[in-house]
């Protein structure tokens, strides 16, 4: 028998200082995870799941600061797990196993077998501090999430032996853990440095200047955010040149450079998430469209359906 729960049924318990920790009820079994936040967009998260009977549990991210980039980088430490996405994305973990995936507001379901314990450590790395460490180019080309889909896998692989002894480290109980704030703070820097020069090694010396200007980057991140905040207008790439000061062939040259994507189809994926949105609180089909740019419902069911594979109608009010 397989028990299906929201995550909001996890409740609070008292921790150590600095710590946050949430459980199931205990008839699902000893089911707990703990959370640390540092100020600088790195979170650490530790589990620990015995279910009694096989569980799914909810899981939703919500789309945040950076349009809720985050990469997160899984070590497992006992037993196996799985993470199925909405729109069918799925993510492994098993124990010596290190997975790596970009989420960007994404929901799906965590599921765990009866009776076999599952330890993991997590590291989620912000799209800000992604930027500080990596590059804006970078972070971006790494965060960069298609469609709906709100996950991409990036890496499943045995775990680096340096990388497990940081995790198994930092997953001991509190007072077993590095006591002192710098101490577990350079051990997470540590970890995240491991993972993410492995993920994208850096480049060998031989360079020029570099190719997008620190001004360049700013204008291209000004025009995304205007794609974001007036998707409701005939936004043209002509426009977008002129409000940001870029030129349209430097502006779709950037946009794929960094964002891995162009300003039309980056504008098509925005609509079409905040339209998702809209309709799962009961917004009617045409009151959607017309909030995010399209005049005529017709045109806004047909590209609807084109980019989801399903009619505005079956999403309409889906969380009422």
């Amino acid at each position: 028998m397989t028990s299906r729960i929201p995550s909001s049924l996890a409740l609070p318990q008292p921790c150590a200082p600095g710590w946050t920790r949430h459980a199931l009820p205990a008839e699902l079994g000893d089911c707990h995870a703990e959370r640390f936040t540092l100020g600088d967009g790195i979170v650490l998260a530790r589990s620990h799941y015995c279910p009694l009977r096989d569980l799914v549990e909810d899981s939703v991210q919500a789309d945040a600061s950076d349009q809720g980039r985050t990469l997160v980088i899984t070590l497992g430490l006992a037993g196996e797990s799985g993470f199925v996405a909405r729109a069918g994305a799925a993510l492994r973990f098993g124990a010596g196993q290190t997975t790596l995936a970009a989420f960007r507001g994404s929901q799906g379901e965590r599921r765990y077998a009866a009776g076999q314990t599952v330890r993991q450590l997590r590291l989620l790395l912000s799209g800000a501090a992604l930027d500080r460490y990596l590059g804006a180019e970078l972070s971006w080309r790494l965060t960069q999430v298609d469609g709906a889909a709100g996950v991409r896998p990036l890496d499943h692989r045995a775990s680096l032996p340096a990388s497990l002894a940081l995790a198994r480290r930092l997953a001991q109980p509190p007072g077993h853990q590095p006591t002192d704030a710098l101490d577990r703070h350079i051990a997470m820097l540590s970890l995240a440095a491991l993972e993410l020069r492995h993920l994208a090694p850096a480049p060998q010396p031989a360079k020029a200047a570099p190719r997008w200007s620190a001004d360049e980057l700013a204008r291209l991140e000004q025009a995304r955010e205007l794609l974001s905040t007036q998707m409701d207008r005939a936004l043209t790439l002509a426009y977008l040149s002129a409000a940001v000061g870029l030129g349209e062939h430097r502006l779709k040259q950037g946009f794929r450079a960094v964002f891995g994507t162009t300003p039309q189809a980056l504008l098509l994926e925005l609509r079409m998430r905040r339209a998702w949105a809209l309709l799962e609180t009961g917004c009617q089909v045409a009151q959607a469209g017309w909030q995010v740019g399209y005049a005529h419902p017709s045109n806004f069911s047909a590209a609807f359906t084109r980019f989801y594979g399903r009619s505005p109608k079956s999403v309409f009010g889906r969380r009422s």
